[in-house]
């Protein structure tokens, strides 16, 4: 767990600004997360600010996830994950980072949704999960 930093929403932290704008809409898992810093998502950057993350609306694959500006008018990515497992779930959504080097932004390693012990495990270039 050493290159693994595991933050969740209640944790006054890098995000903790996160817990009182979180929002959720159980079928797709929407949920508007607001981040401080820039982070990374695969293929790209995500500048500081607030953004939606929910499940592409395809009821054959539910691995897919979108990310959204705030207002849900531009899409910034859809990306193909792995399901992901926590032990306990908790009632709050959840976001895990990969460490990265100094200077890096951090990258989300998975999404958990409020209430599920699966999630949704981002796949980066060049990790064992592509290949």
């Amino acid at each position: 767990m050493n290159n693994l930093k595991i933050m969740t929403l209640v944790t006054f932290g890098v995000l903790g600004m996160m817990l009182p704008q979180a929002k959720a809409a159980e079928w797709n898992q929407s949920t508007t997360l607001t981040f401080p810093e820039s982070v990374q998502i695969p293929g790209q950057v995500l500048n500081a600010g607030t953004y939606v993350f929910k499940l592409a609306d395809l009821s054959s694959d539910r691995n897919i996830v979108q990310v959204f500006d705030k207002d849900e008018l531009h899409l910034y990515a859809t990306l193909l994950t792995i399901p992901d497992y926590r032990l306990k779930p908790t009632d709050h959504p959840v976001i895990t980072f990969e460490e990265r080097a100094t200077g890096v932004p951090e990258a989300i390693k998975a999404w958990f949704y409020p209430g599920e012990s699966n999630g949704h495990e981002f796949v980066y270039a060049g990790t064992k999960a592509a290949q």
